[in-house]
């Protein structure tokens, strides 16, 4: 296929996607506990709605909304990143333990800082990009040999035993800790969205307005990077350094947003791969559609959760996982077969 039909195909899926995010905001937006019904929910918008209605809607529903919908578009972004400088198309942040490194950094944060883990809203990104960055310096040494190009399942098997190990530290940190905290990590580990107030966007926001912009702008390194080394190196790639770079790129924002979303896997492994089905591999064509993908399943996957039971609803996590891990084992057979 041309470059320029791929070009109207990806501005085609796009819109798409964006259409169906704005859907599933509207409708989000006015079903709830305290539902808002369409004739209400316009005029609101618009600022003249009651003060109940701009309460629920701009204090409650859509911080929460936007929070996740930009949490999707970082961890598809790190999937996107993570499968092309692997060669693995089975990586994810969630999956590979990084997610599980960022939930440790949270955690050791929250349980021995003396404060309310609310009133630093800008610091928990970082405690997690901490925990994160460790996790994955430790999967990459575990992880690569020097025939590591041979055996890209390597990645995925270590990713998974430090994501179950790091589980396990979790359990151990809170065993001894007070029922709230407590709670409060259950919640995380379940893929819980929990900051879903104003300052956590304007958290969350810098990571993306930094990052996403030069991933995109690394893309064409990033597609000589998923074919062999020699080729990136003929072509002009410093590939250790890039490698580097994006692997920081990648945990950054997997880190950034689970760190305000909970430990949320799959997204950054269903996003790509969908998005590589619909406008082929190309990281400049892919990687955009793969974002607004990740975006609204994450969205979409908290709207209905939230939905399903009360009070509280089911965590975002869940719902993702019950999608993500038939995807997931059916990506592993494929690969093996």
């Amino acid at each position: 296929m041309k470059i320029s039909q791929l070009l109207r195909k990806q501005q085609v899926v796009v819109a798409v996607l964006v259409l169906l995010t704005l859907a599933t905001i509207v409708i989000g937006l006015g079903i709830g506990s305290s539902p808002v019904s369409l004739d209400r929910l316009i005029p609101t918008i618009f600022g003249h709605g009651s003060f109940e209605d701009k309460f629920v809607l701009f204090s409650i529903r859509l911080p929460r909304m936007l929070i996740t919908l930009l949490a999707g578009i970082a961890l598809a972004l790190s999937g996107s990143i993570l499968q092309g400088i692997t060669r693995n198309e089975l990586a994810d942040p969630g999956i590979i333990g990084i997610n599980a490194g960022a939930g440790v950094g949270v955690t050791v944060f929250f349980l021995f800082a003396s404060i309310q883990v609310e009133s630093f809203a800008y610091v928990i990104p970082l405690m997690a990009f901490a925990g994160a960055l460790v996790t994955a310096v430790l999967i990459y040494v575990f992880s690569y040999t020097q025939d590591s190009s041979a055996q890209p399942i390597r990645l995925v098997i270590t990713g998974v035993g430090f994501s179950m190990a790091l589980s396990g530290v979790m359990i151990v940190l809170i065993s001894s800790v007070d029922r709230t905290k407590v709670a409060f990590i259950s919640k995380w580990l379940a893929g819980n969205v929990w900051g879903t107030d104003w300052p956590f966007i304007l958290a969350l926001l810098p990571w993306l307005v930094v990052l996403v912009p030069y991933v995109l702008f690394k893309s064409r390194a990033l597609n000589l990077l998923a074919l062999n080394e020699p080729t990136a190196i003929g072509a002009g790639v410093s590939v250790r350094k890039d490698r580097i770079l994006l692997m920081l790129a990648a945990v950054a924002l997997a880190a950034s947003a689970v760190s305000l979303t909970g430990g949320i896997a799959f997204v950054g492994l269903m996003a790509p791969h969908i998005a590589r089905a619909l406008v082929g591999p190309r990281h400049q064509q892919f990687m955009p559609v793969s974002m607004f993908i990740g975006g609204w399943l994450l969205l979409l996957a908290d709207t209905i959760g939230r939905n399903l039971t009360e009070p509280e609803g089911i965590a975002a996590g869940i719902v993702v996982a019950f999608i993500g891990a038939p995807y997931f084992l059916y990506l592993l057979l494929k690969k093996e077969s």
